[in-house]
């Protein structure tokens, strides 16, 4: 196989960043410094492919593995329901080459000839999964969000800095430009000074209440469930919608919600608020999904920018940005001079001014990426941090997870973000939340 020169790719990537710039409707002065960054790095030989594995072969999974085998070559991958393995080995074979195939994630560990690992896990297995590929000294792109709790998120990012592996979340939005462009636009105090943030959720499902059945045929079911509790089984539970059960997630909180709030604290260059407070709108229907799936929560910074989180079930007919459910879906920034709007889509402010001046040569930049594998590949062979590094995801869903627990214990929060602690009346139940029991086996003792 023969690479194509650094040169040719390069010019192909500055007139795709051009032309998609141009279309996205972003300023001339952000994308001629966008202009300026190199494409990333695609491998000169057969020898620059690193081996990866994946880890968890859903839809996702699949998404991220298509993406990094531009840069390695998938030689194993690993899923409890065999069928779902089988299918990522099927769709990942390279001519006579096929993936071996794994249940236990642990047994990749093992292999030295594997370098580097895709974890797209359902959420309650992000961190057991993580912490085991960083003690392996492996590289990992892990799926946002990041854990399931606030005290797992601080074992990871400690394993991932003791170990020295490079380690991507996969909040990709780091490599938007549109939300870079926000960010940098606000951290530069375009909007004056910048006084509130508001973020739109879709609406979460509210559905139930479910019956079990018996288990299909290839899911091991009770290591699916791993860490949390022993239920029978539940289709609705499973796969694409287990993100709507607090067992395994945090419902569109800790999935939308691990972008947004990802970019808030881009934005503010911040490690957390210091109070939260939240109400649902609606309660879950008994014997259906347990995560909420209409709330609104305010959050507080040390700046004194506030910070409202809600759900939208149909904002179509007010007029304002919506996705194609319906579902307004993205941050506004508020400040003294005016405000942004910014999703996947679009851009835009109070005043075009806003947005189409440039900022000074002394502007405070954010790291830049526009490719969020190619990123993570870069960095592999760098050993920089990439755009979304382990710290970034962790302190993301944080965010997140101080949400959910404001809305399930019903009053407002007091957080101490460098401490990682509550503070005020209640801290020391509070902080009794920071973990969950981990059902034995699947605790920390299991990897």
């Amino acid at each position: 196989m023969r690479i194509k020169s650094s040169s040719i790719s390069r010019r192909s990537f500055l007139k795709r960043c051009s032309l998609a710039g141009a279309a996205a409707g972003l300023p001339v002065w952000f994308m001629d410094r966008d202009l300026a960054l190199a494409a990333p790095a695609r491998p000169r030989s057969l020898n620059d492919r690193p081996a990866i594995a994946l880890i968890g072969c859903g839809g996702r999974g699949q998404t991220i593995a298509s993406d990094a085998k531009a840069f390695g070559d998938i030689v194993a991958v690993c899923d409890v329901d065999a069928g779902r393995a089988a299918a990522a080995a099927r769709e990942f074979a390279d001519g006579a080459k096929t993936p071996a195939i794994y249940k236990d994630a642990r047994k990749i560990m093992e292999r030295d000839d594997i370098h580097v690992i895709l974890n797209a896990t359902p959420d309650h297995w992000h961190t057991l999964v993580n912490l085991a590929a960083a003690r392996a000294g492996k590289d990992v792109y892990g799926e946002k969000p990041l854990t399931l709790t606030i005290d797992e998120g601080r074992r990871v990012v400690k394993a991932a800095r003791e170990n020295k592996i490079v380690f991507q979340t996969g909040s990709q939005q780091r490599s938007d430009a549109h939300f870079r462009l926000a960010c940098e636009l606000a951290r530069n105090q375009r909007l004056g000074l910048l006084r509130e943030i508001t973020v739109w959720l879709p609406a979460g499902p509210r559905g139930g209440p479910f019956s079990s059945q018996p288990v299909p045929a290839g899911l091991d079911w009770d290591f699916w469930l791993g860490q949390a509790p022993k239920v029978d089984y539940v289709p609705q539970r499973c796969h694409g919608s287990f993100r709507y059960w607090y067992d395994y997630s945090g419902g569109t909180m800790t999935d939308w919600g691990a972008h947004h709030n990802d970019i808030a604290l881009w934005a503010l260059g911040l490690p957390g608020p210091v109070t939260i407070e939240g109400a649902p709108s609606v309660q879950p229907i008994p014997g259906g999904f347990t995560a909420f799936s209409e709330y609104e929560v305010a959050l507080t910074y040390s700046n004194g920018v506030r910070q409202t989180i809600k759900t939208t079930r149909d904002d179509s007919l007010s007029g304002a940005v919506v996705n194609k459910n319906g579902q307004r879906n993205g941050i506004k920034f508020q400040g003294t001079n005016g405000w942004i709007w910014v999703n996947r889509d679009e851009i835009k402010a109070s005043d075009e001014a806003l947005l189409s001046t440039p900022l000074p040569a002394g502007a405070t930049r954010l790291c830049a990426s526009d490719d969020h594998m190619g990123n993570f590949f870069d960095c592999i062979r760098s050993r920089k941090p990439p755009v979304a590094d382990v710290e970034a995801g962790h302190r993301a869903v944080s965010v997140c997870h101080l949400g959910v627990l404001a809305l399930r214990l019903g009053r407002r929060l007091e957080w101490d973000p460098a401490r990682e602690k509550f503070t005020g009346e209640g801290a020391k139940d509070a902080d009794k939340r920071l973990a969950r029991r981990m059902r034995k086996p699947y605790n920390y003792h299991f990897v």
